[in-house]
Formats: structure tokens, C-alpha cells, sequence
């Protein structure tokens, strides 16, 4: 038996320009692949990238056989077999007859079979960056998704929307406004479906107004009624977590009296963490990426690592729609992620969907779901080297739902 080293043929909806065989690179998991024997192309034809077999084998951990007398090549991982004949625009997907937009074929006596069609059906991600001629296949598994429902009587008038939209975008935390208006049963019922669906569901609280002293009651409000209904729900009703969304930076006194207004936000911090222990809810706070360059008020060390020790969790607004390059998301994110790897701490970084009057660089809103898409996944390759980066969030529920 003939055994023959199988090559991948990248397959894209969108038109990809031909280029030689040298100028195309493959990334898997943000490391650059060497092929010693034969390396990779794209077919001018059809306009599908062709990448060596040993590559599917040993580098995304697919079984791969090759069965001569019937001239095809098998793929096996997990539950799922899939089926290639050689030079035939169709596939065998356990046992299903599926269209191939180009068919397995044999060059130089090495095997060429669709990657996209290969990957898609393993759960793996491929990606064109069209800018640097390279293929980036992702591996791992999805990152954790996050978003925020800031309107919570919604989860009254159309639960089945939202857990619909968490389930298509795979979300593992709803980050669920605690609003008291809304009557317990709704929260029971819907936190419920969440959990049977995976996800955790966080009671989000917070304004700018709370580190006022005046206002802090509206604190102690919002954590009694969190703590009175968790203790009155079953496992699968309670809130995983609290989560606050503060930003006093908003307040007009950050530009004139900003120490001042520093001042409080730490003593607010503390105040939730007195009234918080015991508990036992996990405690997140939303904080803006550039807070790092702060420090907290009569010490040296920055509010950013001040916070991460405090909480379980810090969500970065990193509000860029765009990865790489100066003042995007990868390099807004790097400061407070280096910080949380040394204090072994875990760092969301979320993107905005909504209208901003900041500049268009800031938000996805008007650009489309598979745009914001490719750009967290260039984010995530860079971002995975980090032990600390926990995935991503997207601001938010109402905003992201309306995107094309």
C-alpha cells in the first residue's frame, strides 16, 4: 500500500487573489508551520489554498487514511468520519453525500483535499488575512463569550430571543441587570434555561453615581436584593455572580477633581468588598482599559492591579474594532493582562456594538457580525498567549442583536 503525505485545500467564500506557492504562509495557533517537503499554494483556478497532509495528521490531531484501492482519503476524529474521493467535487460526512466546491486531487504525487471542508466538519477555525498572505488556523476550542443585558424586563417580555441569541453565539455568561421592578419569577425561570444551556448568568449593577457617599445606598440595595434572592433560589436560579459596571470616570468631577474622584471609587471598591465576603458570589468589575496608567491614591501601584486583587475578574473595555497594529484591541489589552498573569487572575476584553460619539474606531456598530468576527479572531490568536485572558464580551446584547 502507497502511502501518500495529504495536503489541505483551503476553501473561502470571498475571492482570494493567486499568488505563489513562497508567498503563503499557514499560522496555526499563532505559530508559523515549516513544510519541509511541499509547500503551500493556491490553485489559480479555483482560487483554494493548497497545504501539505502531515499538517492534518500532527499538527490538528486527525486520523487520516489513505484507502487506495478506492482511491480516497478518510478523516476520522471523535464521532465523525469523513470521506474524500480523489478528483470528485463531493465528500462523505458520516455517511451524508455533500458538495465540494473543488475536488481531492493528486500533484507531484501529494494528495490535495479542501481544508475548509476538512476543518469546518472537525470544529476547526480557518481565516484569510489577506494583508499578509497567510492562513490562520485556529484549534482550540471557542473562546468564552460574554454580553450585557442592560434592559432586564426583556427577560419578561421575550426570554426565547435572548436565549436564543446566547445560544447561536455560544455565549457562557449573561451579564443580567438585577432590577428590582422585575418580579423573582422571571429571574428564576430565565436563569434557569440559561444554566440548562451552560451559561452563568452575573447581576449586573452599577453607576457612576454610586461612588457618591450619598448615593451608596443604592449599593447596599442592590446587594440585599441579590443575597435575598439567591438564598431563596434553587442551585440552577441563582446568579453565578455580581457584576458591576461603576466608570466614575464619567462623572463631570473626573476632568476637574480626578484624585478626588479616584479617592471614592477605591472606597467604593472596598465597601463591596466588605459586604461582599461571605457571600459567595463571584465579583467582576468593568473597567476601562487605560486605567493601568493610574495609580491608586497615596500608593505606587497601579488601580488596575489594586482591582485585580480584589476581584475575580476584571472586564477591559478595550472599545477598538480593529486587532493589530497601534491602539488596537491586542495592544490596549496587553498592560492589564501582563498585571493579571503575575497576581494568576483572569481578564474579559470586551468590544463595543452600540453607537459611540467617541469615533468610529471605537465600535463595530455599522460594521457587519463576520467583520467584528475576523477581528476577534486575530485578537485571540495574539491574546492566548496570555494565561490570564479569559475571552471576549461584546457590549451589548441590544446593539450586537441589530448588527447585519
Amino acid at each position: 500500500m502507497k502511502f501518500f503525505i495529504l495536503t489541505l485545500l483551503i476553501s473561502f467564500f470571498v475571492l482570494i487573489p493567486a499568488f505563489s506557492a513562497t508567498s503563503l504562509q499557514v499560522v496555526v495557533d499563532g505559530q508559523p508551520v515549516q513544510f519541509l517537503n511541499v509547500s503551500p499554494y493556491l490553485d489559480q483556478q479555483t482560487g483554494r489554498t493548497m497545504v501539505p497532509v502531515r499538517f492534518i495528521a500532527e499538527r490538528l490531531g486527525i486520523s487520516v487514511q489513505w484507502k487506495e484501492a478506492q482511491n480516497q482519503v478518510v478523516f476520522r476524529a471523535e464521532n465523525k468520519e469523513i470521506i474524500v474521493p480523489i478528483k470528485e467535487k463531493y465528500a462523505y460526512v458520516n455517511g451524508n453525500k455533500m458538495a465540494l466546491d473543488s475536488p481531492a486531487v493528486i500533484k507531484n504525487q501529494r494528495t490535495m483535499i479542501p481544508l475548509r471542508f476538512i476543518s469546518e466538519g472537525f470544529g476547526v477555525d480557518v481565516n484569510w488575512i489577506a494583508e499578509s498572505n497567510q492562513v490562520h488556523v485556529t484549534t482550540q476550542k471557542a473562546l468564552p463569550r460574554s454580553t450585557w443585558v442592560w434592559e432586564a424586563k426583556i427577560i419578561k417580555t421575550d426570554p426565547n430571543q435572548v436565549l436564543e441569541f446566547a445560544r447561536n453565539n455560544h455565549l457562557d455568561s449573561i451579564y443580567l441587570q438585577a432590577d428590582r421592578d422585575v418580579d423573582e419569577s422571571f429571574y428564576r425561570m430565565f436563569i434557569s434555561r440559561a444554566t440548562d444551556q451552560g451559561m452563568e448568568v452575573e447581576a449586573l449593577g452599577g453607576a457612576p453615581r454610586w461612588v457618591k457617599k450619598e448615593n451608596q445606598h443604592e449599593i447596599m440595595k442592590h446587594l440585599e436584593w441579590v443575597n435575598t434572592y439567591n438564598t431563596s433560589a434553587r442551585s440552577n436560579e441563582k446568579f453565578a455572580g455580581l457584576h458591576f459596571d461603576i466608570e466614575p470616570y464619567l462623572l463631570d468631577d473626573w476632568g476637574t477633581k480626578r484624585e478626588n474622584v479616584l479617592q471614592k471609587w477605591v472606597d467604593t471598591i472596598r465597601l463591596i468588598e466588605k459586604e461582599t465576603r461571605g457571600m459567595g458570589l463571584k465579583v467582576a468589575y468593568d473597567v476601562p482599559f487605560w486605567i493601568y496608567q493610574y495609580d491608586l491614591p497615596g500608593d505606587g501601584s497601579s488601580l488596575s492591579a489594586w482591582l485585580l486583587e480584589r476581584a475575580d475578574q476584571l472586564v477591559i473595555m478595550d472599545y477598538r474594532n480593529f486587532a493589530l497594529g497601534r491602539n488596537g484591541i491586542v495592544e490596549n489589552a496587553r498592560p492589564i493582562l501582563e498585571e493579571a498573569v503575575k497576581l494568576g487572575k483572569q481578564v474579559i476584553v470586551a468590544v463595543d456594538s452600540a453607537q459611540s460619539k467617541e469615533g468610529d474606531h471605537t465600535t463595530f456598530y455599522s460594521r457587519d457580525v463576520e467583520e467584528m468576527k475576523i477581528e476577534l479572531k486575530l485578537a485571540a490568536i495574539e491574546l492566548s498567549r496570555y494565561s490570564s485572558f479569559g475571552g471576549f464580551a461584546v457590549h451589548d446584547y441590544k446593539n450586537w442583536r441589530l448588527m447585519k
